[in-house]
C-alpha cells in the first residue's frame, strides 16, 4: 500500500516536471526566466532582507503560476475548439491579462524593494 502511494507521488512529480519542460518552450517564459534571474541577481547584489526575499520570491512565483495557467488554458482551448471562436479568444485574452496583472504587481514589488537601494 505504501509503495503504491510513493509510486503515485512519483508519477505526479514526473508529470509536473514534464509540464515545466513544456512551459519552458514558451517564448514568454524565456522573458520571465531572464527577469527572474535578474531579480535574484539584484537581490544578492543588494543583500535584500529575508522579508524582501519572501516578497520577491512570491512575486516571481505569481508570474510563473499565471504564465503556466495561461499556457494551459491556451492549449486546452486550441485543442477543444480548433476553429476561430470569439468566446475562446476572449478567454485567452483574459488569461493573458492575468499574466499582465501578475507581472505589473511584481514590478511594483520590485520597485518597492530595489528603488530605495538605488537612491
Amino acid at each position: 500500500m505504501i509503495v503504491g502511494w510513493f509510486a503515485r507521488r512519483g508519477r505526479a512529480f514526473a508529470a509536473a516536471f514534464r509540464g515545466l519542460a513544456v512551459l519552458s518552450r514558451e517564448a514568454h517564459c524565456r522573458i520571465h526566466a531572464v527577469a527572474s534571474l535578474g531579480v535574484v541577481a539584484l537581490g544578492f547584489w543588494f543583500s535584500v532582507s529575508p522579508l524582501e526575499w519572501c516578497a520577491l520570491a512570491l512575486s516571481i512565483g505569481l508570474v510563473w503560476t499565471a504564465e503556466a495557467l495561461n499556457t494551459a488554458l491556451e492549449r486546452l482551448a486550441d485543442a477543444a475548439v480548433p476553429r476561430s471562436d470569439p468566446l475562446v479568444a476572449d478567454a485567452k485574452d483574459v488569461a493573458a491579462a492575468g499574466v499582465l496583472v501578475a507581472a505589473g504587481a511584481s514590478s511594483v514589488v520590485g520597485l518597492v524593494v530595489f528603488l530605495p537601494k538605488l537612491l
